[in-house]
């Protein structure tokens, strides 16, 4: 028991102060008027405006928050040419209509084109295969995009994202710029689970370590991706990805590391200061869900990953207090492990306006990721893995 210790407390040296500064994250400050006054003069002067953006927004059953999202994207004041389009993805609900009603009630319909997805075609995910139907239509209907804006129906975000964004991608030359939104954090559940969700991503790809040409982690959040067009093309736009349930960070793979390329190329993941989801988890069963469905995938469905993961984070997480409590004082290493545990944790519940007091507690929810893991795993050999909206989307062949 002692040396479980000692071995936690090891592990929790190397997070802390070998993993890329993972637990310090911020949300990215947002870049001055002044600076952006200046960009604005400067791309004016170089090609006559600002470089046209279109938003694609793929949607399956949201009507319940598309028309928060789609209002706050059409609301965008953004300066060059700027589009919606909202690819409803065979929606029973009234998505669209929903979609439409928002542009409606702000006299902006002009914005905001609204498609229905084509059937989903065998090797497709459905969320890549509705992005691919929206950008596809970009062509077909000649609009003029420099970047794309990748988001969700369930997405808001404050009138200056899309110029923060393009300037961000501009000054700093890079490929893809993608902010994890604030999930909802009101409910119980949401409280308790949710800042332990954007920890562990965090600690998954570092976003130091996202942002650096010198290292391969390449991670992003798929509810706000900036993509600029010429190198998506380049990267083999979304067919390149068509299968991934895990799309966004599978795009930023692509991205970052285009094949051809001696040199990573730069993209940047960043927390949201002001963007939010608009999505609602006030059962503990939503969040279960939502890890469920794509936790083994990112194992690889390999069951030698997944047995790694959970005798992982039983050291990581569980070993130190239980030890802790057990023992007591002569097992310090495991105290100190428990004491790095709540200091890496401390930020992340700030972001999210949290006591600290949820700290000591950080084992108990990495307990329940882990039974949610396991549950993907399960799901998956059940063959209903990757579910979501109804639709069954990882297939048992797909470890092969």
């Amino acid at each position: 028991m002692l040396l479980i210790a000692w071995l936690s407390f090891l592990i929790w040296l190397v997070l802390l102060f070998a993993r890329g500064g993972f637990w310090r994250v911020q949300p990215a400050a947002p870049l001055s008027a002044t600076t952006l006054h200046a960009l604005g003069n400067a791309e004016i002067a170089r090609r006559g405006a600002w470089p046209a953006l279109v938003a694609v927004v793929p949607a399956r059953n949201e009507a319940d928050v598309i028309g928060r999202a789609v209002g706050s994207l059409l609301r965008q004041d953004y300066a060059g040419s700027f589009r919606v389009i909202v690819v409803d993805d065979h929606s029973t609900d009234g998505t669209a209509d929903a979609a439409q009603g928002a542009a409606r009630a702000l006299g902006l319909e002009s914005r905001l084109i609204v498609l229905s997805a084509a059937p989903l075609p065998a090797g497709w995910s459905g969320k890549v295969w509705a992005q691919s139907q929206g950008i596809e239509a970009i062509e077909t209907l000649g609009l003029p995009a420099d970047f794309l804006l990748l988001t969700d129906a369930d997405i808001h975000h404050p009138a200056d994202a899309a110029t923060q964004l393009v300037a961000r991608a501009i000054l700093e030359d890079r490929d893809l710029v993608s902010l994890m939104v604030r999930l909802r954090c009101d409910s119980l559940w949401e409280k308790a689970l949710i800042p332990a969700f954007v920890f562990f991503f965090a600690k998954l790809y570092p976003f130091s370590w996202v942002g650096d040409v010198k290292k391969p982690t390449a991670g992003a959040a798929g509810g706000c991706m900036l993509v600029r067009r010429s190198a998506l093309e380049e990267a083999g736009g979304m067919e390149s990805i068509r299968g991934e349930l895990i799309d966004d960070c599978s795009l930023a793979a692509r991205l970052k590391h285009r094949d051809g390329r001696d040199e990573a190329r730069p993209i940047r993941l960043d927390l949201a200061e002001r963007s939010e989801s608009l999505r609602p988890y006030d059962d503990w069963r939503d969040i279960w869900n939502m890890i469920a469905r794509t936790a083994f995938t990112q194992l690889r469905y390999s069951p030698w990953l997944l047995l790694g993961t959970v005798v992982g984070m039983v050291l990581i997480y569980v070993a130190p207090p239980v030890l802790a409590l057990w023992l007591g004082g002569r097992a310090w290493p495991a105290c100190a492990a428990w004491a790095m545990m709540c200091i890496a944790y401390a930020p992340m519940l700030r972001y999210y306006r949290r006591s600290l007091l949820w700290a000591p507690v950080l084992p108990l929810v990495a307990v329940f990721y882990v039974g949610a893991t396991i549950a993907s795993a399960v799901r998956f050999w059940r063959g209903k893995g990757g579910q979501w909206k109804a639709r069954v989307q990882a297939q048992r062949d797909a470890g092969a």
